[in-house]
């Protein structure tokens, strides 16, 4: 029979051993209960086997040591879109994972990524760089001058909808060893500088802006032609971070009319209208007329009223005693710019009218023409007319000579000569300050037939707002209105 229970005194101590136990082993079911801890021994040896936990909470008391990352679900975290391996270090905020250097060659754009840091080097060219079109407060981008020549070559950053310090408008950084952090706060402010420098003045870029006349665009400018009077009403100047606050001009007066003769001699030629231009070094690449000074004018936010001048009316028939002449063209203004109109020429026996350009000389008496750039002006806004030659002098045949013809704003009208024909008035200029050329403010002809002409010609009339002068004939005709342009830098 099975033997239940022995005595202690029955069993001597240490003298149960595995060669006492049937099979080498106790099995769970020959113990009742459970043995103590102090009736097993300091080391048990349960290699091969599975030991099966309570179905409770490990505590940090039941650990010791580390656990190794490799023994984890999970052996890295994503920071800021980046992944970082457990047991690497990184500090939160202010750690950018720092990119290859980027080589700007004028007009490659390079698109950042949050948590990035960028070298530029703009040895070359000015760089671009994008914000990201997505962002999230927090979001950080830093930017270093990798070459030290911002100053020279300054870096825009375009903001891809985004607001920049505030402003709908691309920022840039323009002084040497510049350095600066970006942070995506919210819809409001956008993307907010924290951490600057080397930077003299950060501020975000700037545009002019305003409205008046048709506006036309060339590249980076916007084009504003006045064809009437109005205003040019400026809303908001361009800072140097952005579009200076220079705008250029091309101011036109009105032709004068074109002189009338009835006997066919002193048909004299209109002065052209007085043309004034500036090109400053800020206006892009165009080609500008030779009279362009190199000064524009600096707007501040205001309304600029603009007067375009009205081309210089024909004139009638030839009245007993002398011709009854046209009339000079009307000036134009803007601001401080102010282009005469071109003189009349008056026919026959009258001096040219002074003016932008002169108008020509009468043929009686050799009448001389009259002056241009009148009032003066430095770049001259345009030439004197032509003086006219005489039949009563110098053997000349009666009918057979004629008046000067007008002043352009490219040269001086021609003289007089004694014979029957035409003479063209002198040249205009040319100009692609609205993108493309137009020559304007040419000078009137002048003309001398015979006795026997029809007496009803009327002369050639000045184009519309290019303020040519109108040409002589029987009725000289009417001189060209004048035209404002402006152009400045809108964008980048």
């Amino acid at each position: 029979m099975a033997i239940t229970k022995l005595p202690r005194s029955g069993i001597a101590d240490n003298s149960i051993n595995a060669s006492k136990i049937e099979d080498g082993t106790v099995a769970a079911a020959e113990i009742s209960g459970t043995v103590s801890a102090a009736k097993l021994n300091a080391t048990l040896d349960i290699s091969g086997k599975t030991v099966t936990l309570p179905n409770t909470s490990v505590t940090s008391g039941q650990l010791a040591g580390s656990i190794p990352n490799a023994k984890l679900a999970n052996s890295a975290i994503t920071i800021r879109g980046t992944s970082r391996a457990l047991g690497t270090s990184v500090t939160i905020g202010i750690d950018f994972d720092w990119q290859s250097i980027v080589v700007s060659d004028g007009s490659t754009v390079t698109t950042m990524v949050a948590g990035r840091g960028y070298f530029v080097n703009n040895t070359s060219a000015a760089g671009i760089v994008k914000l990201p079109a997505a962002a999230t407060i927090g979001d950080s981008i830093a930017i270093k001058d990798y070459a030290g020549n911002f100053g020279t070559n300054k870096l825009v950053i375009q903001r891809n909808s985004h607001k920049i310090q505030g402003l709908a408008s691309d920022s840039q950084l323009s002084t040497n060893r510049a350095s600066a952090v970006l942070v995506y706060v919210d819809a409001t402010k956008g993307w907010l500088y924290t951490d600057e420098h080397n930077l003299a003045d950060l501020q975000n870029a700037l545009y002019t802006e305003a409205t008046g006349g048709t506006v036309t665009t060339s590249g980076d400018y916007k084009i504003h032609t006045f064809t009437g009077d109005g205003n040019f009403v400026v809303s908001q100047i361009g800072n140097p971070a952005g579009g200076p606050s220079v705008v250029d001009y091309a101011v036109v007066a009105g032709g004068g009319g074109g002189g009338s003769s009835l006997f066919g001699n002193g048909m004299t030629g209109g002065g052209g209208g007085g043309y004034r231009e500036s090109k400053s070094p800020v206006a892009g690449s165009y080609t500008a007329s030779p009279l362009a000074t190199p000064t524009g004018i600096t707007l501040t936010a205001q309304t600029y009223p603009i007067s375009v001048g009205a081309g210089g009316t024909q004139g009638s028939t030839w009245q007993p005693h002398g011709s009854s002449p046209g009339t000079s063209g009307s000036n134009s203004v803007f601001s401080t710019i102010t282009s005469a109109g071109g003189g009349v020429g008056v026919g026959y026996q009258g001096a040219g009218i002074p003016g932008g350009s002169g108008g020509g000389g009468g043929d009686v008496h050799c009448r001389p023409g009259g002056d241009g750039n009148d009032p003066p002006v430095s770049p001259p806004q345009g030439n004197n007319g032509g003086n006219g030659s005489s039949h009563w002098s110098g053997g000349g045949v009666p009918n057979t000579s004629m008046g000067g013809s007008g002043g352009g704003a490219g040269g001086a009208g021609s003289p007089g000569i004694q014979r029957s024909g035409t003479l063209a008035g002198g040249p205009g200029t040319t100009s692609n300050i609205t993108g493309s050329p137009v020559t304007r403010s040419a000078g009137g002809r002048a003309k001398a037939l015979p006795r026997s002409s029809p007496d009803n010609l009327v002369g050639p009339v000045g184009g519309a707002n290019t303020g040519d002068a109108g040409g002589g004939e029987n009725i000289g005709g009417a001189g060209g209105k004048g035209i404002v342009i402006l152009r400045y830098k809108y964008q980048n």
